[in-house]
């Protein structure tokens, strides 16, 4: 399952696999999001250092992606997103896992990330394309 709103180059087979050797409920994917901003270092007002923001400064985050057992639906409700409640209560019963992926991922948010993403495709330098 995904939200679609996000690209990745996730190895499915093995995520596949960890979740059935987990056995629970949901595995999710767990990325790092892109960094957006740097950082400055103030002293008293005055600027002594630029920091750029390096992936993983801000830990990881739900990528988006899962495998689910068909009785994870019995958590879901129609008024509520499938990250809040259901997902806050599988976690409870432990039964959420993370597949930790460090390769490529980008949300497609905002106009200026989907641009980013249409020219990655356009420069045939798609990293989430992994088939032939």
């Amino acid at each position: 399952m995904t939200y679609g709103d996000g690209l990745a180059d996730v190895n499915i087979k093995k995520q596949l696999k960890f979740h059935q050797v987990s056995k629970k409920l949901v595995t999710m994917t767990a990325v790092y999001p892109p960094p957006r901003f740097g950082s400055i270092v103030l002293e008293k007002n005055l600027i002594t250092k630029f920091s750029e923001k390096n992936v993983g400064d801000e830990g990881r985050i739900n990528g988006g992606f899962f495998v689910c057992e068909k009785k994870c639906l019995d958590f879901v409700t129609r008024d509520e997103p499938w990250e809040g409640t259901p997902l806050i209560k599988i976690s409870e019963l432990k039964e959420l896992m993370a597949f930790e992926h460090n390769g490529f991922w980008q949300p497609m948010d905002t106009m200026r990330e989907r641009d980013y993403l249409d020219m990655l495709w356009r420069d045939k330098k798609a990293p989430w394309k992994v088939w032939n």
